[in-house]
């Protein structure tokens, strides 16, 4: 009977995803609902996602989306971050949260970069440098040592380890905004 118990026990670390993965597919699903309230907005605003002019972090160029075309403030917010709850339907300008933005970015662009987790740095990145820490610790840990996702365009999102399999460089006018700190 006990092996059996011991037996059942591994199987069900093997199959279920663990902390880290299921945080990493709720970060997902949090972009993917970022992508349809910037798709909403970009139709409002002639295919152009959110741009604010000087901005510095992301919360203050994609504040634009609360509460008018979102007010479910919680996506902004990565489940793998220590990144603390903001207040449904209001502002989060001078909050914090948990994603990076590539601003200046248009609809209809399906390979653009358009979000990812918090970054380790703002300056474009090579293909095998590091966008996400590597060590679990700020910046760029929204998910520890285990890499980050990145949400295109088109809406698909691509998880990536520390070092990125892809190039991120930016187009002329495109900003990368992080968190504020």
């Amino acid at each position: 009977m006990v092996l059996i118990i011991v037996l059942m026990t591994l199987y069900w670390q093997w199959a279920s995803p663990n902390s880290q993965q299921r945080q990493k597919i709720a970060c997902q699903l949090n972009l993917e609902k970022i992508h349809v309230a910037m798709e909403v907005y970009a139709n409002d605003f002639g295919n152009k996602f959110p741009v604010t002019p000087g901005a510095r972090t992301s919360e203050e160029a994609l504040d634009v989306l609360v509460p008018r075309y979102t007010v479910d403030t919680a996506i902004f917010i990565c489940p793998g971050s220590a990144d603390s709850p903001l207040p449904a339907g209001e502002s989060f300008r001078n909050r914090k949260i948990s994603y990076a933005y590539y601003m200046g970015q248009r609809s209809g662009d399906a390979q653009a970069l358009l979000m990812s987790d918090r970054q380790v740095d703002t300056q474009p990145k090579s293909t095998g440098q590091y966008a996400f820490s590597a060590t679990g610790e700020p910046p760029g840990n929204n998910h520890h040592q285990s890499g980050g996702n990145f949400i295109f365009g088109d809406g698909h999102v691509e998880s990536s380890p520390a070092r990125v399999p892809f190039s991120l460089v930016v187009s002329r006018g495109v900003v990368l905004l992080n968190p504020r700190p």
